[in-house]
């Protein structure tokens, strides 16, 4: 029998771009109340963090046009893709979930 590590004492994945822009979608799935948050077990919109996120995706796309393999190139264009899509259906339910203004 093996012994167990806590994992506390695993090394942590790093240095991936692949694995780095995962990262940054599961956070626009947070921010877009999609998943819940791993620290407070709750799900919350939050379209402003969720938009940021966004950007910072297309950022980093422009920015690494050219220099990504066609795997990362597509993952990212996918995420972007996916997550652009989930942001308009989370503001269309924000639009009708605000109360209606009365003249």
């Amino acid at each position: 029998m093996s012994p167990t590590n806590p994992a506390e004492q695993m090394p942590l994945p790093g240095g991936s771009f692949r694995l780095f822009i995962t990262r940054l979608g599961y956070q626009g799935l947070m921010s877009l109340g999609m998943i819940e948050n791993p620290l407070t077990n709750t799900k919350a919109v939050a379209l402003d963090n969720a938009r940021m996120l966004l950007d910072d995706l297309i950022m980093l796309q422009d920015k690494t046009s050219g220099n990504l393999d066609p795997d990362e190139g597509e993952h990212i264009e996918k995420l972007i893709r996916d997550l652009e899509h989930a942001f308009r259906l989370a503001e269309e339910q924000a639009a009708e979930s605000e109360p209606a203004e009365s003249d």
